[in-house]
Parts: structure tokens; C-alpha cells; sequence
């Protein structure tokens, strides 16, 4: 076999092993995500809005059951702040049902009729 031959099958086999590394890895960032969403749904507590003050400092606004509640979050603690009406809440753009995917498709349409 030539040496142009041999780095030639080399680079294919390279090529071949990063697509499949890059393959599981898909598969198991999927499943993760999967996992996680199935965790996180229909349960009590739900981050409704984070406003970050500081690299380490956050004020957020809550829910758990029925009640809003807005908590500080340090390095070091959480910190109870007030309870809120739900609706005293101003909703901003996103709460309104959309969500990434949805987002994500109008911006394909987009890009398509141009």
C-alpha cells in the first residue's frame, strides 16, 4: 500500500471515529434532556423570573403551589423576600405559551420566504 493510500484510510477512520463519538454524544445529551424535563414537570416549584444583581447575587421570583414569592440568592443563602400576588405580575413576551421550539420554527419560516 502507497503512504498517500495509508493516511488516506487513516483520515477516513479518524473521520469515521469522530462521527460516531459525535453520534453517541447527541444520543445521550437527548436522553439527558429527556430525563430532566420528566423530572422538572408538573411539579410544585417553578422558577418564574431571575434577575441577576451581582456574578453571585440573584433575586427570583417564585412559585410554590399557589403562592409568588420573591427570594434572594447569595453563595451563601436564600433569603425570603416578600409574597406576591400572581396578579400583580407583569408577563413579558415569552410567557405567553411560546416556547423555544416555537420560537425557533417562526425563525425558520422566516429565513425560508427570504
Amino acid at each position: 500500500m502507497s503512504v498517500h493510500m495509508e493516511s488516506f484510510l487513516q483520515f477516513v477512520l479518524l473521520l469515521l471515529l469522530f462521527v460516531f463519538v459525535l453520534a453517541i454524544t447527541y444520543v445521550t445529551t437527548r436522553w439527558i434532556a429527556k430525563y430532566q424535563q420528566g423530572q422538572a414537570f408538573n411539579r410544585n416549584i417553578q422558577v418564574m423570573e431571575t434577575y441577576k444583581l451581582t456574578a453571585n447575587k440573584y433575586i427570583q421570583i417564585v412559585k410554590i403551589a399557589n403562592k409568588c414569592m420573591a427570594i434572594a440568592i447569595t453563595k451563601d443563602s436564600i433569603t425570603f423576600l416578600a409574597e406576591i400576588e400572581e396578579s400583580e405580575l407583569v408577563s413579558n413576551e415569552l410567557s405567553n405559551g411560546d416556547h423555544f421550539q416555537d420560537l425557533l420554527e417562526k425563525a425558520k419560516k422566516l429565513i425560508r420566504k427570504k
